[in-house]
């Protein structure tokens, strides 16, 4: 593809670093969870943790935001999750298109906390037109011959590609070509897009291989300490 590249991070906005954006959602879930609980202030040190951050970087991440907290008191939860949510692009409504619609498709269909932050699934699309018309969490399935037609009456500029690999760079080809412009991929493959289009990989796989790492790293720290205490082989007196 001339001109293309390999999926890339989001690009930056308004000067914030990618690794505080990437944290941001982690910020936002923690302050909704502290306001769903009647807290109406919180400390750095507080959110951090609720964050699983240290607390130093969370007050350099906020300050990105124009958010310092006040001192001695903290920061006003409502406040900054209404920060936090506008730098997101959570105080609009996003409609979403989801292309392929097997078992993971089904899932993310179903899954009801898109709504609360901001996303709505707009239209769920497959290629196998035995499914053409089933309903899924109320939600009817097209064809994907339909696909340009649906993104431009929903103006969809978000997609999530569910598809097996073999045919997700044709799927996110075509969904570039219609004027999406951020794809969430689950696909097992990288998407080579066009430079103004950003993409994000969920590989579920890739993030249990490194559980698996850590899994690893910490039953060989419990069997080091056996291996130190283990008795030394009897000493051999050399002859003469």
């Amino acid at each position: 593809m001339s001109g293309s590249r390999v999926e890339r991070p989001l690009a930056r906005g308004r000067g914030i670093p990618e690794a505080t954006v990437a944290r941001l959602p982690l910020y936002h879930r923690s302050l909704v969870a502290l306001r769903e609980r009647g807290v109406t202030t919180v400390s750095s040190e507080e959110l951090a943790a609720a964050a699983g951050v240290n607390s130093a970087k969370l007050r350099k991440d906020l300050s990105h935001l124009g958010s310092y907290g006040t001192r001695g008191v903290g920061y006003d939860v409502d406040y900054l999750v209404y920060q936090v949510a506008r730098e997101l692009g959570l105080t609009q409504d996003w409609p979403v298109v989801i292309v392929g619609v097997g078992n993971l498709g089904h899932a993310l269909a179903n899954y009801g906390g898109f709504t609360s932050r901001g996303f709505r699934v707009a239209a769920l699309v497959d290629n196998d037109e035995a499914l053409a018309g089933e309903l899924v969490n109320g939600l009817p399935v097209y064809p994907l011959a339909k696909l340009e037609q649906i993104i431009a009456e929903h103006h969809v500029s978000i997609a999530v590609v569910a598809t097996p690999g073999p045919v997700a760079q044709d799927v996110c080809d075509r969904l570039v070509a219609a004027g999406v412009t951020s794809v969430l991929n689950f696909a097992p493959v990288p998407l080579q897009v066009p430079e103004g289009v950003d993409v994000r990989k969920v590989d579920l796989a890739s993030e249990l291989q490194i559980l698996a790492f850590h899994e690893q790293r910490k039953q060989m720290s419990l069997l080091t300490p056996l291996t130190a205490l283990a008795p030394l082989p009897p000493r051999t007196e050399a002859a003469g």
